[in-house]
């Protein structure tokens, strides 16, 4: 287990003494400086993990030795210590970034807590700055075709702002990853990213998904809940297959995006937020405006900045790299040694049309690292498109053969719509409940 690292600054010896042996006497690792400028120089050659900083120093004082550790590690935990401490100070400190101010005469359990309460805290800084690195090396675009460094452009300039996106673009060409990382660019990074479905969702509960509810507002609402605008207040709202919500719904979103402002389904207050609205479809919005199914003053306000995605098939020169990315990534989180492909296997791809897009490269290749025993994936081992169906008459049951058919037969027909379950419940002619058990039972993994 390594052990944590601090650095003790203080001009008195007996403080430093008296530090040290309480802070090793609980497994800490220990560093002591007598000056400002020493403990500088050791905090450019150490890596302490916390520092008990005394504000008398000779020489620069502990302010200013606070401010300078700060400008080169800002992150760093840092508790000042004084005898002759007041408010005004206590207040400087901490608005600099101290972490905790402490008085001497020193308690032994005060300065335990503070400095365990600051470890933890650093920890947890650390553990979610590495989770926003893993989340913006998994939200990140492949791809150097020209048509991807124009999208790539296009994404950085209209993340800077708030005005509202549009992202257009076929199913599984990747909007939703466009979406985020608008958000992860932006100024509202550090805020939450709300997704809504607005296909998947049944109309009758869509406003209380959007707006939230009050209890016993209707029949099963048990307790006050809020809706995505207000869990998306400060940060940014995703509106996916906008295009499938419904006219009633839509009137009521226009009104919110103009005014930042709505009621809770059985409320009569007005919340306020402050959302990004970012939306896509992959429907061609003008046409639904002219079919009397989208609004058109709705689609003004969504289309001030829009994106158009681009289809595989129109940027075939990345999959290479597209197809290297999703070896890399499937293996490390199968625990498998990375595959390679022959140049042959990886022509076969090159030539394939890709109807579902980025969505149906990625499947294929979470199949090949699965399935493929060896650790190179020739023309044998693919299986696209149609050829992708199982040989129902290689089963044995009728059984396997007739579950195999209806897992196939499940998939494609959501494919065909999107993905959205309640149409293609409707298509199938079942209850959109019945879908769902099917969908878990088979292990249809839905976008």
């Amino acid at each position: 287990m390594i052990k944590s690292l601090v650095l003790i600054v203080d001009d008195e010896e007996g403080i430093r003494e008296s530090l040290s042996d309480i802070f090793e006497d609980e497994g800490y690792d220990v560093l002591t400086s007598s000056s400002g400028e020493d403990a500088l120089k050791a905090l450019k050659e150490q890596n302490p993990d916390l520092i008990m900083l005394d504000v008398w120093l000779p020489g620069i004082d502990g302010i200013q030795t606070l401010r300078e550790m700060k400008d080169l590690k800002p992150d760093l935990p840092v508790i000042m210590i004084s005898g002759h401490g007041n408010i005004e100070l206590a207040v400087k400190a901490t608005r600099m970034g101290a972490y905790d101010f402490l008085e001497k005469p020193l308690s032994l359990e005060r300065v335990l807590l503070a400095a365990k309460r600051a470890l933890e805290k650093r920890s947890l800084e650390m553990e979610n700055k590495a989770l926003k690195q893993n989340l913006t090396k998994k939200y990140r675009l492949i791809g150097n075709s020209s048509i991807m460094a124009l999208l790539k452009g296009q994404i950085e300039m209209a993340a800077q702002g708030n005005s509202r996106v549009l992202i257009l673009g076929e199913s599984g060409s990747g909007k939703e990853l466009v979406a985020r990382l608008l958000h992860e660019n932006s100024k509202r990074s550090g805020k939450s990213f709300i997704e809504v479905n607005c296909a998947a969702i049944p109309q009758e509960l869509i406003e209380s998904e959007l707006f939230g509810h009050e209890k016993g507002s209707f029949t099963g609402a048990f307790e006050k809940k809020k809706g995505k605008f207000e869990l998306a207040d400060e940060g940014t709202l995703f509106l996916d297959e906008v295009g499938d919500m419904s006219l009633s719904t839509q009137s009521k979103v226009l009104r919110v995006i103009e005014t930042q402002e709505f009621q809770r389904v059985g409320g009569s207050r007005n919340i306020k937020v402050d959302v990004r609205v970012i939306s896509a479809t992959n429907k061609d919005l003008s046409e639904e405006v002219k079919k009397g199914n989208f609004r058109e003053d709705l689609l003004y306000r969504l289309n001030v900045i829009p994106i158009v995605v681009p289809h595989l098939r129109n940027r075939k020169e990345d999959i290479p790299e597209l197809i290297e990315y999703f070896l890399e990534y499937f293996s490390a989180e199968y625990g498998q040694r990375q595959k390679k492909i022959t140049s042959e296997a990886l022509k076969l791809l090159e030539a394939y049309d890709w109807p579902g897009n980025i969505r149906e490269l990625r499947n294929v290749i979470e199949r090949l690292v699965i399935m493929t025993p060896s650790d190179l994936i020739t023309p044998k081992n693919l299986i696209i498109g149609e050829s992708a169906r199982s040989d129902y008459f290689a089963l044995k049951t009728l059984r396997d053969a007739r579950e195999s058919f209806e897992k196939d037969f499940i998939t494609k027909k959501l494919e065909e719509n999107n993905w959205n379950i309640s149409k293609t419940a409707e298509y199938l002619d079942i209850e959109r409940s019945n879908l769902h058990r099917k969908i878990k039972a088979y292990n249809i993994k839905t976008p």
